[in-house]
């Protein structure tokens, strides 16, 4: 599986986010993960819409294999569901 992590610099969800993936990426071979901090890389709120496909409120972001599946709180939910995560 491979998760990309559209962020930025500041925001407490897109560390969590983050943290997530490393310990996932940490703990099971099949887990890979981009975090794209979308400042720096001048990716506007319009174009992650575009590439998310609705309306974008809050980053982060995020892809599980190219599939949209909201932001941090989705991103946990599916963890704990689907990829063996208990905290």
């Amino acid at each position: 599986m491979y998760a990309v992590i559209f962020g930025r610099e500041g925001c407490p969800y897109c560390v969590r986010a983050k943290d997530l993936a490393t310990k996932l990426s940490e703990e099971r071979d099949d887990f890979k993960f981009r975090y794209i901090d979308i400042q720096k890389e001048g990716i506007s709120k319009a174009d992650l819409e575009k590439t998310v496909g609705k309306p974008v409120e809050t980053v982060p972001q995020i892809f599980l294999d190219q599939e949209h599946i909201g932001g941090f709180t989705d991103f946990e939910a599916y963890a704990k569901a689907h990829l063996g995560l208990y905290e």
